[in-house]
């Protein structure tokens, strides 16, 4: 080790020169070379399947025709995609799957209730129309490419092979123009020879940016076309995260079940019997009584104690009445190590938006104190004109990802179930630094 890093080795050539010999350039080349044969089968496929299915629509056999061609599109599609994710490197996520609607008693749908979800599907008429659109496209970009390929190449290489024209020809060299009766321009005196290399190599730094000009429209097709729709997927999304809205629904009451179960609810079962007992000492000895009073007065306090303290988990009163400044500076007076709470609101966010936010910096400060082994730690709040932002920093010994099970996991999803982000910076040996991002919502 020499005691300083040296910068990363730059190019030597520019990038004007460097990419008629870059792997991407013949990787998007081949993409337009496969787009000939892959459009004709796609656009062969669609036209002679919509025929046919329009044909037969005055009898029963035009529905399952047509179904059968919407479906063998998005198969066909999925093979588009494929090839654009291998050749030009663009990930285009799969669309949204075609859901049948339950049958019955709550079942899976049938073959008809599949079929009509099929036809609903947008994304199976954007694939049909991408058959449709891309086979033009294919044609001209197929030929496009293959000539400035092709005649770079070729005149870039011309002094290489011009002997084959006067030796199995009777001409000179390749002809530029001419009458067709030996006038005319043949290149083959070594001025010819060098304009021709000259040619070549100007067309040769031209071909790459025209390659990937027409593998960029390509691309917009695929993304657009082929891919899954800003709606739909906005839609999937928000089921999804509504599920993991009623899971986490769930596993609160769940817990707060156990916690009254176990805690307040048994304790109040035995401050019950004590009080029973101490009600048939009464009269026979009441000294005894009033001990057993005594100490079921102490059991009551516990009680209540639970009860606050459950209360305060469900939903703070502190919370409610003073807003998220002193709800959270109370969370950090309970805390095992010193924090510091800093919070820079000038309105109150949503009941909603504030109670996450509460519970969010009360989970993440549970963590620095099971967890961390940190002497400090310090949470800042704040709002962008859109976003409610929480920051816990804390100086431990770092090392906190999604994947350690210390509940980061859940309360991303939780955050994410509102559109809201969790992003932890913690490397090994600290600091630590989890940020939180909720939507702000007015009152």
């Amino acid at each position: 080790m020499t005691g300083y890093e040296t910068e990363p080795r730059r190019p030597r050539l520019p990038a004007g020169l460097r990419a008629p010999f870059e792997a991407r350039t013949y990787r998007e080349f081949l993409y337009l070379m496969l787009n000939l044969p892959m459009a004709i089968l796609f656009f062969v496929y669609a036209i002679t399947m919509l025929a046919l299915g329009i044909g037969l629509l005055i009898t029963f056999l035009g529905i399952p025709v047509l179904a059968a061609l919407l479906a063998g599109c998005r198969g066909l599609g999925a093979l588009e995609r494929g090839r654009a994710r291998a050749l030009l490197r663009v990930d285009v996520a799969e669309p949204e799957p075609v859901r049948a609607p339950s049958g019955r008693g709550g079942g899976k749908g049938g073959l008809w209730s599949w079929t009509g979800a099929l036809f609903k599907s947008g994304t199976s008429w954007r694939h049909l129309l991408y058959a449709v659109l891309h086979f033009p496209w294919a044609v001209f970009s197929f030929a496009v490419s293959l000539a400035v390929m092709a005649w770079a190449w070729q005149l870039i290489t011309y002094p290489l092979w011009q002997w084959v024209f006067p030796t199995y020809t009777d001409q000179d060299g390749l002809q530029i123009y001419g009458d067709g009766e030996g006038g005319g321009w043949y290149l083959h005196t070594p001025l010819d020879l060098t304009l021709a290399v000259v040619a070549g190599a100007l067309v040769m730094l031209v071909m790459p940016w025209v390659i990937r000009g027409l593998a960029y429209v390509d691309r917009a097709m695929v993304i657009g076309l082929l891919g899954p729709s800003k709606l739909a997927t906005r839609v999937w999304e928000l089921e999804s995260d509504r599920g993991v809205v009623v899971d986490t629904a769930a596993e609160d009451l769940r817990k707060i079940e156990r916690d009254l179960h176990d805690g307040a609810q048994a304790r109040l079962v035995a401050l019950a019997m004590d009080l029973g007992l101490a009600k048939e000492k009464l009269t026979e000895d009441p000294e005894t009584a009033a001990r057993m009073v005594d100490e079921a007065h102490g059991e009551v306090k516990l009680a209540l104690q639970e009860l606050r303290d459950l209360a305060r988990g469900i939903h703070p009163a502190i919370l409610t009445d003073r807003g998220l400044g002193p709800a959270l500076s109370a969370v950090a007076a309970r805390a095992r190590v010193p924090v510091q709470v800093t919070v820079d609101l000038a309105d109150r966010p949503a009941a909603a938006i504030e109670g996450i936010a509460y519970f969010t910096v009360s989970e993440l400060l549970q963590n620095v104190s099971k967890h961390s082994r940190a002497t400090s730690a310090w949470v800042d709040v704040w709002r962008t004109p859109d976003r409610l932002l929480l920051q816990i920093r804390d100086d431990g010994h770092g090392g906190a990802n999604l994947a350690s099970g210390s509940g980061l996991a859940g309360l991303a999803e939780r955050l994410g179930s509102v559109d809201g982000l969790l992003v932890i910076d913690s490397p090994a040996g600290g600091p630590t630094t989890v940020t939180a991002e909720l939507p702000w919502r007015d009152q």
